[in-house]
């Protein structure tokens, strides 16, 4: 399985849910990430101000710093290659980048959800009749 590395620029928190204004960017993509390791996908992120020595320790992360600087950040790796800079994925491209099948409609509800099975009336929101 490929492996998925994500270089944050320097956050209080990976969550997102620190601090007054909760970033729902951030929110989104740990519930992501949280879901890809449930799949068993191998999936790191490094945030700047709590794991420098990730970003030293690579020389694509490095090189991308002196050109970019943290402006640039978030960076995302799969096996080394850059494949992604200046936003988070999306779960739709964390599931490619693992290697991972896309999910069946539906099946992306949290946990502890339950799917009304409430479909769209062929003849709109009126039903058959027409009338409201």
């Amino acid at each position: 399985m490929p492996t998925i590395r994500v270089f944050e620029p320097a956050l209080c928190c990976n969550t997102g849910v620190c601090g007054p204004d909760v970033d729902e960017a951030l929110v989104v993509f740990t519930a992501d990430l949280s879901h890809l390791k449930e799949l068993g996908a191998d999936v790191q992120r490094h945030n700047l101000a709590n794991d420098p020595s990730a970003f030293a320790s690579s020389d694509t992360v490095r090189a991308f710093l002196q050109v970019a600087g943290s402006d640039g950040l978030p960076l995302t790796l799969v096996d080394g290659l850059t494949v992604m800079t200046g936003a988070y994925p999306a779960r739709e491209q964390l599931m490619r980048y693992a290697g991972l099948d896309a999910e069946p409609q539906g099946s992306t509800l949290p946990q502890g959800v339950a799917e009304l099975g409430l479909t769209e009336q062929s003849s709109g929101c009126c039903g058959s009749t027409g009338c409201c």
